[in-house]
């Protein structure tokens, strides 16, 4: 019985102290964990101090661009203040990014290529990416699911899935016009396929790149095709590209032949880029009749879209998607309203209907709407 006792005994202080032990282990496990934290902070608090002091104790540096590579050691550099050198690079920089026209970093005392640098940007082009598309589905737009249909078919569907094209041997279009009346829709479409897909969006204004200075409406639009091949996949949305796509003729003053000189570096632009590439173009106009028959040949603009005034049925789309966000009280009859809008018909486009809507939206009567519709 004893025996019994003082094996139960052993039993209880063996796992007395294992408990014991466990515990001691995970507290050290915590200091351990605790102590690997705080070095990681010191590495990186020490890399910033070294960072810092390189910083303060280095001197500046020179950019220059490659012009050719010799060997896999030497390049032809030239540096922005004009002479060119037969440069070493660092070990660390890849080589094989160091093609003709690559922009790098050079040492102050030995011209040792230090870094590549990304492509030089104009603010002005720089600002086009940061244009923001919105939050645009297909089904804001009413009354265009044709022209949708057509739109995705040439630029969402080669973007996406390239490898259908080449299995049945189609060429893609390059690029796309959207052409119709004022305010039926076609800024929005574009905007609905940018935010639609995982793609970078350029939104030009075309009145917008024409400078005064000789050449620099041209060097736009070669950074801006630069620009767009360099950050694929990439939609370029030229609107109102009548503004420097008009129709060449011989007179004309300065300011003629420099929208002349550009139109013809858009062109060609639009012949440099691959039909199977990760950058389309998007323009729109409403004057189709003034455009230079070169920009509408096929391998430019292969795609024509038509954006037709709404129909009636368009109409009540149109007005379902704006009156949708109102808090209505009963029901209201988008027929009547749509047939009040004939009366106008002519003229009557989506972004008359969308002024209609906010009538309502604005405490005013409901016959004052309708009578806006006759307004417009």
């Amino acid at each position: 019985m004893s025996t019994e006792v003082d094996e139960a005994g052993r039993r209880r202080t063996a796992v007395a102290e294992y408990r014991k032990k466990l515990l001691q282990h995970k507290e050290l496990e915590s200091r351990v964990r605790a102590v690997r934290e705080s070095l990681r902070g010191s590495k990186k608090e020490f890399a910033k101090t070294e960072d810092d002091l390189k910083s303060l104790q280095s001197v500046g540096q020179i950019i220059g661009e490659v012009l050719r590579p010799l060997d896999n050691e030497r390049m032809i550099v030239k540096a922005s203040s004009g002479p060119r050198y037969v440069v070493g690079c660092r070990n660390k920089v890849d080589k094989e990014k160091l093609t003709a026209g690559t922009r790098v970093v050079l040492d102050m005392t030995t011209l040792t290529i230090m870094r590549a640098l990304p492509r030089e940007v104009d603010p002005v082009v720089y600002n086009m990416l940061h244009e923001d598309p919105g939050n645009v589905s297909y089904s804001a737009v009413g009354g265009l699911g044709d022209q949708i249909r057509e739109l995705r078919e040439s630029i969402e569907l080669p973007l996406m899935n390239p490898e259908l094209f080449l299995r049945v041997g189609i060429k893609p279009p390059k690029g796309v016009l959207l052409y119709g009346p004022p305010g039926t829709g076609k800024t929005l479409l574009a905007r609905a396929i940018a935010s639609n897909i995982d793609a970078n969006f350029l939104k030009v204004v075309s009145s917008a790149i024409i400078d005064k200075y000789i050449g620099e409406s041209a060097r736009l639009i070669r950074e801006m095709f630069g620009y767009a091949r360099d950050h694929q996949p990439c939609i370029i949305f030229m609107d109102e590209i009548d503004a420097i796509g008009g129709r060449r003729f011989s007179e004309g003053t300065s300011a003629d032949r420099e929208i002349q000189r550009t139109l013809m570096e858009l062109l060609n632009q639009l012949d440099g880029f691959d039909q199977l590439g990760k950058v389309k173009m998007i323009m729109a106009t409403n004057r189709p009749d003034v455009l230079d028959p070169a920009l509408l040949r096929p391998g430019r603009l292969d795609r024509k879209i038509e954006i037709p005034l709404p129909n009636e049925q368009s109409r009540m789309e149109i007005l379902k998607i704006h009156a949708a966000g109102i808090a209505k009280h009963g029901e209201i009859d988008y027929e009547a309203v749509v047939k009040l809008a004939e009366v106008r018909k002519p003229i009557l486009c989506g972004c008359n209907l969308k002024w209609g809507v906010s009538c309502m939206q604005s405490n005013l009567r409901l016959f004052l709407s309708f009578s806006g519709f006759q307004w417009c």
